[in-house]
């Protein structure tokens, strides 16, 4: 595979995918340590899934079977979809904020108080904070960033599965 005249081998790219997720991840870290950002429960999911993405990419990057390849390049397009789900959901509720907005707990103390069949629904559903916007760029919310780096790695894994099956 060549892009602007560099040739991209399916092991550089997962680990050019791994790099930029370990970018995000501190780029997060540091609105969070050094800007004093606190993130919300769908921003935590976020990263939970922007870490699968990484370690994921991780992995493949090691691989030199194009069958195993393709099979991670797989489960990154459908755990950087899953990302991708929960920021457009979060990017929604930015945009069309509930009626009530109603501060609710943070994403451990819902899992440790509430059985896992309930704390799902209250993270998807968005607390109070899940809708303010804290940080802008070029006019977009950290939920809309996330959601564009997602996308694209859930795109990157498509094309890496295909180019990985097709060269087996």
């Amino acid at each position: 595979m060549r892009l602007a005249g560099v040739d991209l081998t399916v092991r550089r790219v997962f680990a050019l995918v791994a790099l930029a997720c370990v970018g995000m991840l501190a780029f997060g870290m540091y609105l969070q340590h050094v800007v004093g950002l606190n993130p919300c429960p769908m921003c935590i999911v976020q990263r939970y899934a922007l870490i699968g993405v990484a370690v994921i990419a991780l992995v493949g990057s090691r691989l030199s079977r194009p069958t195993g390849q393709a099979v991670f390049a797989v489960l990154m397009a459908l755990k950087a979809g899953f990302g991708a789900f929960t920021a457009a959901r979060q990017s929604w509720i930015q945009w069309y904020p509930p009626e009530v907005v109603s501060c609710g707990r943070d994403f451990y103390g819902m899992v440790e108080n509430f059985p896992l069949q309930r704390a799902i629904p209250m993270i998807f559903k968005g607390s109070g904070d899940c809708t303010k916007v804290d940080w802008t760029f070029l006019g977009g919310s950290i939920a809309n960033w996330s959601f564009v780096a997602f996308t694209a790695f859930t795109l990157t894994g498509v094309v890496l599965a295909w180019v990985a099956w097709r060269s087996r």
